[in-house]
């Protein structure tokens, strides 16, 4: 069931009806009685996988249907975590999610980034990746960070960066709702390793939901690391703090009704720029 659940619901219900249509041809197929005493092995097998699939035929249906409601579930919880985060202007919209749901929010941006992706849980052997993205052939690691007390450290950054090498993966991010520390951030300096923290993720979720449906979030061909830079042509980055800015409109003051570029993170940052 977990596996299933890993799957798009669609998936699963697809695997529910194959699953049915094999098991029931099998579990009606009449068991070849024994002649000679070598045949009676075959009879054994026979009637043994006849029983398996007379149940099976309606349990293994029933874990692929119960796989693909969770599936369904799940996204659907994903699309109100990006629908609830992008429509938030406060710096702290992250901070009320358990690691799971955070989790769960990072793949979902990651697919409106155009990204298809696998969600591994992390916390194994697989040196604690929580994503693994895929773009054509290559293939990136993401691990989710969700720490609200604590700075991300080097030692973190410089972990995935190994697992990276190891799995020859083209690329990775790790991905925090906090920050990260100075040495964690020279360290990926120069690397294929994005880090992308509490504002930068909560700027790039808003910019995705905005841009969405006016074009493809990347070109054939383009870098998977460039998903994730602040600065781009129609977005451009806080003056103070690097974030990348959305459209406001004043309220108040000389230029009240006029639209301005703010700082996604405001108010803990309140960097401005001009419109034009």
């Amino acid at each position: 069931m977990d596996v299933v659940a890993m799957l798009p619901w669609w998936a699963g219900v697809a695997l529910a009806a194959i699953s049915y249509l094999v098991l029931h041809r099998m579990a009606g197929q009449e068991v070849v009685a024994a002649v000679k005493s070598g045949e009676m092995g075959t009879m054994v097998a026979q009637t043994l996988w006849k029983t398996l699939a007379t149940f099976g035929q309606y349990l293994l249906p029933l874990i692929c249907v119960a796989g693909a409601g969770i599936s369904a579930w799940r996204r659907r919880e994903r699309r109100k975590l990006i629908a609830d985060v992008g429509q938030s202007n406060a710096a702290d919209a992250l901070d009320g999610m358990n690691w799971r749901e955070f989790e769960m929010l990072v793949s979902e941006a990651f697919r409106l980034q155009g990204y298809g992706v696998l969600e591994t849980g992390g916390g194994g052997a697989d040196g604690g990746v929580d994503l693994v993205l895929s773009k054509g052939t290559e293939k990136y690691l993401v691990q989710c960070k969700q720490w609200k007390a604590f700075k991300v450290g080097v030692d973190v950054v410089r972990e995935l960066y190994g697992v990276m090498a190891a799995k020859g993966a083209a690329g990775g991010f790790v991905v925090t709702s906090g920050r990260f520390t100075e040495d964690a951030v020279g360290f990926a300096s120069g690397r294929n390793l994005k880090l992308i923290d509490g504002p930068l993720l909560h700027g790039l979720i808003r910019q995705a939901r905005s841009s969405r449906g006016q074009a493809p979030a990347q070109q054939s061909g383009a870098s998977p690391l460039s998903a994730a830079q602040a600065d781009t042509p129609s977005v451009p980055g806080c003056p103070a703090c690097g974030t990348p800015m959305v459209k406001r409109t004043a309220k108040r003051g000389a230029n009240a009704g006029e639209e301005f570029w703010g700082c996604s993170a405001y108010p803990a940052c309140r960097g401005t720029r001009q419109i034009g």
